[in-house]
């Protein structure tokens, strides 16, 4: 969110602006405003490149919603007479000016302004720009010699006095706005009794909780009953107190080691003889010093040996905990199943070394103006290095604490507060940033000497000073961090080589204009290390970096790690604590091309090459002076569901946003794990929302604390939830997305030797299966399951003889067969047992695929018995392990001899997921009962996918978020949520009780897909709704037209349902050779015409191959994945009025249907002859021209203007 987001100031009774960030659509505004003397101080100027590169843009809107100003900030001069990566010097050696440095100044680059205010608007941009960037203190302006500055910038600009007569002198003029003239520093002192009457008002505006609870004269009396410990402190504008500060050097040294890990700080104490900071050898003293700790990571910082240095020494860092950059913020940990980490916890011994900050309020005007206060405490306690302060999960993070460290808490730590620290080092300005040197390298290796990848950052420094060229010949920059003369923090960055396959894989344009950077403006950053008491100056290093190389964008991967905490990529980057301060980039869908029928107008090789996946994380120059809004509340998913994923994706991927404390609770951690192999993933239907690529490209582990466990209870007053082994995880919004899964099957009972029938069996498929579970019987649930039941197949069954049995009837039956027999497990030594069916509808519900598949399971030798249901194992036995399974049927029983047991029953609830909702007093109706809005009976639990369904309120019980696709739910579920947290979201209202009774409908495809029996490929793309038999729709006057090309038998069936409206609502793929699905999706709602009148050939009888068809070049366009867009801006341009006194054409047909209009001719030749006659056809045809040139590395096939 933009810091200007919410800026308003007034100048006069009549002058009210609200400033805010510069964005696209005010460039036509910037242009009108533009001038003879604008251009004659500030040069020719291209806007949009220049707000591309500006590192602070700032507009003004008066009460009217009228621009009335812009200006452009950026880190260099505004002519380009100076370098921009050595402007210090030239200030220094012309203007005897050492104030400025690149951490308190910026250059106006344009400012334009109405006339009649443009006095004001300069005044009040100044301000702004001192208001949102508290670390500056000078802005400079150059301009030609000969020009004089008008009115409006000469009350703001003052000139400075040259000291030399070089040439740019002689050409430039120089002037300097200084802070205080704006927004000046506050006056800090110590707080008086009668500071009270200015504090309460400001204290009664935000909170008025310590007023009830403490009395009227709270304030009077804390500010009295100070004493060497407790010192009150406020800050005063123009002798009025606008800000208060108490704090205390008593500080609950204990409780803080046993909630947070403080390594990187030396536990808050003083260096002592007897401290224990590293594990003991001796058993003995392991016992003493060591606890159980599962360790979480959150956020990763550095870490500091902390000795206590002399002034201007400053404490070097050993950067112990930049190891877990590795592991923490970057890649957080998942904890093997069943497995807790044994971690030692350091003892100190030492002396208290912080001071806390115990209560704190300051005046909305002077937020950013905290830091004031720091300078002055640190000197009342001028034995503490450290200032602490604690706040609720719940509370958003405000400006002071923005400037600090959060530390990381450990997993068993139960407290209800956020802990952050600040260094007094912190305070330092004399932060410099440089090229690295030779000399840098012993400093740099002390700096990153306990590092996983300090081999390889120090060989990059070598490679750099040495040639200045990576080993593969590509440019190579390093940059270390001084602070007084001591190397503080090193980054190493190349060229980015890769940018054509970025651009084309990742939607980077969400945050550029390509177009306006050069190939040679985008790094890639591969190491990047800094003390953690100048974290918060992280970004201003990224800034100065931008700076110094002459670069406009870093580029930052994270690779995936397919064994755990170990780097799979042989180039592995050492993970950024700066990770935080990117922003996460989406990855884009692709096209599948044809490339045999393409030929030379496919794309590059650099778009179309398929390597290893990774997510990518982007900084710019925009984003340098962008706050992102923190979130500390703990939000807990339970369940790595597709709802679940697609809930935590939603929510990483808010660039403006940063969630600290999200946590999943799964039985296997993240999905996505097992990498190399794939086979296993064959066992289930896909569902097609996530598979391994996905995963890699959102790095969840980045962003999201893993507990591997199972939901076992839930604490609704206590907030928290209770996992196996009785841990308990606090959550302040819990999620629930456990979904629905096949349980171990419960036998009848039958003895078969009376020759029962299903009709005299009782059978209650709800019924909880309490006895031994065999070992050889398998539950598949997810791809840890599977992977586990591969192994098995391998290990214990290919080799030996004896059946497997597979029992259900749902479509992963098929699945399962044709990856047994994949593994090498003979069809004859396959029995596919299906119980009576619940439904008419089949798995399959498609007579023609049916028939092929069991044609196919009939040539492989699986046998197939029907209306079979499972009657004892081992005959009432022991059931483990299962060595025979028997059954009853409608006729005689059935008893087979088994080796493995594959059940694919009914999916339900799991049973220990609904103890813990069913305990926990939440409504459950054979699922958990939610509303329209995902909420539960408790508001801080909401709830979504197939374990939920909407309350009886809606009469709508057949349908349930099972009817949805889950990506969407989830999608919708984070949406619901980012209005509790997002500022930049207008507020949603609840509807009235009474008027909230329809269910929402979501209208994104569902998909099955999956390899059936002989190597079939199958796909059933459809629209959400209630299963129907296929042959019982058609048969319905609605229906619409199935189009259907080749024989299922074959391999060559093609299945394409266009419904009523020509829109594309169903389609079935079954085919001998592997289907591009991400290009069939896409047509899914598309209108038939759009697929080059696709009703009509098939009519015609031009189309006997749909898979031929639909490999055409032409239909490659409405498989990007910006077709979409494009579809929107067309259906703009059409509802827009282009001409004066000619309805748009919606308003055209709308004229038509209502018969407002008398025609002489039928309506649609005079809509077509409207169409030509108008501007639209002229605007559409340059709309798509325009779209096909700006994606032609995408699309080469299509000719663009130009092209000839």
């Amino acid at each position: 969110m933009s810091s200007l987001s919410h800026a308003t100031i007034s100048t006069t009774p009549s002058d009210v602006f609200t400033a805010r960030r510069t964005e696209s659509h005010d460039i036509p505004t910037i242009i009108r405003h533009i001038n003879y003397m604008t251009e004659s101080i500030f040069g020719r100027i291209n806007v949009i490149y220049l707000l591309e590169t500006a590192n602070l843009s700032v507009t003004l809107i008066n009460q009217n919603n009228e621009t009335v100003a812009h200006a452009v900030f950026v880190d260099y001069p505004n002519w380009k007479c100076v370098d921009p990566a050595y402007w210090e010097d030239f200030l220094q050696n012309d203007y005897n000016e050492r104030r400025c440095t690149p951490l308190n100044t910026l250059f106006l680059h344009l400012f334009v302004a109405a006339d009649e205010r443009a006095v004001h608007c300069s005044q009040e941009i100044m301000k702004t720009a001192f208001r949102t960037v508290p670390e500056l203190h000078f802005i400079l302006l150059l301009i030609p010699s000969q020009e004089h500055l008008d009115m409006d910038l000469a009350a703001a600009f003052k000139p400075l006095m040259k000291v030399s007569h070089s040439e740019v002198n002689m050409e430039y003029s120089l002037f300097m706005c200084e802070r205080h003239h704006y927004c000046a520093q506050l006056y800090i002192r110590q707080a008086r009794v009668e500071d009270h009457d200015d504090l309460t008002p400001l204290f009664t505006s935000q909170n008025d909780t310590l007023r009830e609870t403490y009395g009227e004269y709270f304030l009077a009396e804390l500010i009295e009953a100070q004493d060497d410990e407790n010192v009150a402190v406020v800050c005063e504008d123009e002798g009025k107190a606008v800000g208060f500060m108490s704090v205390c050097s008593e500080v609950n040294i204990q409780l803080l080691h046993e909630c947070f890990n403080l390594g990187p700080f030396h536990g808050l104490c003083k260096p002592h003889p007897d401290d224990v900071l590293k594990l003991p050898r001796e058993p003995s003293d392991i016992a003493q010093v060591s606890s159980s700790l599962t360790r979480q990571g959150s956020e990763s910082m550095g870490t500091q040996d902390t000795e206590n240095q002399a002034e201007p020494e400053l404490p070097v860092p050993s950067l112990e905990q930049l190891l877990d950059s590795v592991q923490d913020q970057a890649l957080k940990t998942t904890e093997a199943p069943g497995m807790e980490r044994e971690a030692f916890r350091p003892i100190y011994r030492g002396t208290v070394n912080a001071f806390c900050i115990q209560l704190f309020c300051i005046d909305e005007q002077h937020e950013t103006r905290s830091l004031d206060f720091l300078k002055f405490v640190f000197k009342l306690f001028p034995d503490r290095d450290f200032c602490i302060i604690t706040v609720p999960h719940m509370v958003p993070e405000f400006y002071l604490i923005q400037n600090f460290v959060r530390v990381i808490p450990f997993s068993s730590c139960t407290l209800d507060q956020e802990l952050y620290v600040f260094h007094r080092s912190g305070l330092l300005k004399s932060f410099h940033v440089r090229l690295a040197k030779s000399a840098d390298i012993h400093a740099v290796e002390e700096l990153i000497k306990t590092l996983d990848l300090n081999r390889r950052i120090l060989d990059d420094l070598n490679n750099y000073i040495s040639a200045r060229r990576d080993l593969d010949g590509t440019p190579v920059q390093a940059f270390v961090v001084e602070v007084l003369n001591q190397i503080v923090g090193i980054s190493i960055i190349r060229n980015e080589t890769d940018i054509e396959y970025i651009r084309s894989h990742y939607n980077i344009e969400d945050f550029i204009y390509f177009n306006h950077h050069q190939r040679e403006d985008h790094g890639h950053l591969y190491h990047f290390a800094l003390n953690p008491i100048f974290h918060h100056y992280a970004k201003h290093f990224m800034k100065e970096i931008l700076r110094l190389s002459y670069k406009t964008c870093l580029y930052y991967p994270i690779h995936p790690q397919t064994e755990e905490g170990k780097f799979q990529n042989p180039c592995a980057h050492s993970l950024t604590s700066a990770l935080h301060y990117m922003v996460p980039v989406r990855p884009r869908r692709q096209i599948v091309y044809p490339l045999e029928k393409l030929g030379i107008n496919a794309p590059s090789k650099q778009v179309s090459k398929d390597q290893a996946k990774y997510a990518l994380n982007h900084f710019n120059r925009k984003l340098s002076l962008e706050p992102k809004v923190s979130i500390n509340a703990r939000i807990v998913v339970v369940g790595a569901s597709n709802v679940g994923i697609s809930f935590l994706e939603t929510l990483i991927f808010c660039p403006h946003l940063k969630f600290n404390n999200l946590t999943l609770i799964s039985m296997h951690g993240l999905p996505g794990k097992q990498m190399m192999e794939k086979q296993h993933r064959q066992f289930l239907i896909n569902s097609h929302c996530f598979n391994d690529d996905d995963y890699a490209l959102m790095s969840l582990c980045s962003w999201v604390n893993v507990v591997v466990g199972k939901m076992t209870g839930i604490d609704r007053c206590a907030k928290h939830v209770i996992i196996s082994k009785g841990r308990k995880v606090p959550y302040d919004h819990l999620i629930l997305c456990t979904g629905q899964q096949y349980q171990v099957p419960c036998p009848t009972g039958a003895d078969i030797r009376k020759l029962l029938t299903n009709r005299e069996v009782f059978q209650n498929c709800k019924q909880k299966y309490t006895s031994v579970a065999p070992s050889n019987l398998f539950i598949l649930s997810d791809e840890e399951d599977c992977f586990l039941a591969m192994k098995w197949v391998k290990e214990k069954l290919i080799g030996f003889p004896g059946n497997v049995i597979v029992y259900g009837n749902t479509i992963d039956i098929y699945t399962t067969i044709e990856t047994l027999i994949s593994l090498g497990v003979s069809g004859s030594r396959i029995h596919l047992v299906h119980p009576p069916r619940q439904s008419n509808v089949t798995s399959i519900n498609n007579n023609a695929i049916e028939k092929a598949v069991n044609r196919a399971l009939s040539q492989v030798g699986v046998s197939v018995h029907r209306d079979c249901l499972l009657a004892q194992w081992n005959d009432g036995h022991h059931p483990d392990p299962i060595v025979q399974a028997s059954f009853t049927t409608k006729t005689k029983p059935l008893r087979l001899q088994c080796s493995a047991f594959f059940n694919f029953t009914h999916k339900r609830v799991d049973y220990d997921t609904f103890k813990a909702v069913n305990d926990a007093c939440l409504v459950y109706d054979g699922k958990l009962v939610i509303d329209t809005n995902f909420h539960t009976n408790d508001a801080a639990i909401r709830a979504a996918g197939p374990l939920t369904k909407f309350s009886n309120i809606y009469y709508a019980n057949e349908w349930t978020h099972s009817n949805f696709n889950s990506k969407e739910v989830g999608f919708q579920l984070a949406a619901a949520m980012l209005n509790l947290f997002d500022p930049t979201l207008d507020p949603v209202f609840e509807p009235p009780e009474d008027m909230d009774r329809l269910i929402p409908i979501y209208k994104g495809c569902k998909v099955q897909g999956g390899i059936l029996p002989e190597k079939y490929y199958y796909v059933h793309i459809y629209k959400p709704g209630i299963p129907t038999r296929l042959d019982v729709q058609e048969t319905q006057p609605n229906y619409g037209m199935a189009i259907i090309t080749g024989d299922a038998i074959e391999g060559n069936y093609f299945r394409m349902h266009v419904n009523r409206y020509s829109l594309i609502e169903t389609i079935t793929c079954f085919s001998k050779n592997p289907l591009p699905l991400s290009n069939y999706i896409p047509l899914f709602g598309q209108h038939e015409r759009l697929l080059n009148n696709l009703c009509s050939r098939w009519k015609e009888g031009l189309i006997t191959d749909l898979y031929s068809y639909l490999k055409e070049p032409w239909a490659l366009v409405i498989y990007h994945d910006r077709f979409i867009d494009l579809k929107k801006e067309l259906r703009e341009i059409l509802v827009s009025i282009q001409e004066e006194k000619q309805p748009s054409m919606q308003e055209l047909v709308r004229q038509m249907v209502d018969g407002e209009l008398a025609l002489l001719e039928r309506p649609k030749t005079y809509l077509k002859r409207f169409y030509k006659q108008t501007v639209y056809r002229d605007l559409l045809e340059k709309s798509i021209l325009s779209y096909l040139n700006y994606n032609n590395y995408h699309l080469p096939m299509f000719a663009w203007p130009g092209i000839v």
